[in-house]
Parts: structure tokens; sequence; C-alpha cells
């Protein structure tokens, strides 16, 4: 595969990436922050696989779910408190555990060589998404990190896809690996590629994206193919 891409193509391209579970894997620093949080209720650890899926819904989604597995209740006076908790832990040591998936470093090297504009879209707190991505050495990559706190309405609603793609280019796409991200692309009348080892609660296969990959360095193609035709 050659390593240079057509800049007349990606030159004038602006391409928005999900975060957690599109360009690192979080879920387990996620969970071992979720049970650090729930251990002085009483409750028994969880298993990293039975809340991957729910990684991208946040820390109130993860936290229902774990009482619940457990038989107990979360209770809403308790729950701002808990999701305070979680944050400040995770915060506290964002990516002991997590890792940048395959291909992730070197495909976002070849876009931005091309000429591509790079942004991240995500629903992940603004604070917690710049220190995670600086972690990485992965932020010089990025025009624009646009967490839910960066614009008027979070995925999947379109604004949060346009303030992530910003203006003036005139092709463009939406990566991602759950229902928020192809809603949000197609609200936003940009094309949408999905992959399929990310955090989806639904199969990845069947949301509706224009493109299903399993890898990420299969993207320069996949936009290309989407583009051209």
């Amino acid at each position: 595969m050659s390593d240079l891409l057509d800049p007349d193509l990606f030159g004038q391209a602006s391409i928005a990436f999900d975060l957690d579970g599109t360009l690192v894997d979080t879920a387990p620093d996620l969970v071992r922050a979720l049970n650090a949080t729930i251990q002085p209720d009483g409750l028994t650890p969880v298993p990293v696989d039975d809340l991957r899926a729910l990684v991208g819904r946040g820390a109130q989604a993860l936290l229902e779910r774990a009482y619940a597995q457990q038989g107990r209740v979360l209770s809403p006076d308790a729950t701002p408190d808990l999701v305070a908790r979680f944050i400040d832990i995770y915060q506290a040591d964002i990516a002991a555990h997590s890792r940048v998936f395959p291909q992730v470093e070197t495909t976002l090297a070849r876009l931005q060589r091309a000429g591509a504009t790079l942004s991240v879209c995500t629903n992940k707190p603004s604070v917690l998404s710049d220190l995670l991505i600086a972690e990485f050495k992965l932020t010089g990559y990025f025009a624009r990190i646009i967490g839910p706190d960066r614009t008027t309405a979070k995925k999947p609603a379109a604004d949060h896809v346009h303030t992530a793609l910003g203006t003036g280019h005139r092709r463009a796409a939406m990566v991602g690996d759950s229902a928020p991200d192809v809603d949000a692309a197609r609200a936003a009348r940009v094309p949408s590629i999905v992959l399929s080892y990310g955090y989806s609660e639904a199969p990845a296969g069947s949301l509706g994206a224009d493109r299903l990959l399993h890898d990420f360095g299969d993207i320069p193609g996949a936009l290309a193919d989407i583009w051209r035709a």
C-alpha cells in the first residue's frame, strides 16, 4: 500500500473522529474507575467485557448498569456524588490501561500529510478528552477537539459534527463506532464510517453507516471511494 494519498482529494477535506472506541480503547480505565467508585458501597468488581458496550453512554449509565447487575438501585440523590467521584478517579490516571487502537497514529499521519483537516467529535467532556489525547501524544494531529461543552448540542445532533468539521472544506466525513456517530453524521448530511471493534450496543453493521470497516488503516481508501462515487 502506498503511503501517498491524493492531495487533490484529501487536501480540501475535513474528517471528524469519535474518541472512545474509535481512536482509543478506554474501556479498561473507565471500568477500573467504575469499580473503585462502587467498591465503598459494597459492590463487587465488574468485568470490563460486561460493560464495554456501554462505555460511550457515559459515567451515569455505567454506574446504573453496575448497580442493576448486582440487584441494587442507584439512588437519584446519590448519583451526582458518585459521578463526581468516578470522574475524579478516572481523571487522576486516565491512561493507565487504555491504548491507542492499531494503525491509528500512522493513518492520522497519512491523512494529515495529504492536507486533510482532522478533528475529534466526542461526547466525552472536553477536559477529559484533552487530557487523554495529550497522554498519547496525539494532540498535534487535530485542528479541534470538540467535546459536548464546546458545541451547542452533543451527538447525535448535527451541530456537534458541524462544529468539529469547521468551515471551508469541500469534502467531509464522520468516523465513529456507534449509533450517535452515524446519526449525527446523517443529521449533518456527511458520510459516515463505522469501525466494528468499538463500543456499539447494536451490531456495528446494523447502524446504517456508509462504510463498515474492521481496521483503522482502511479509512483513507474507504473515504476515497465514498468521495469519488
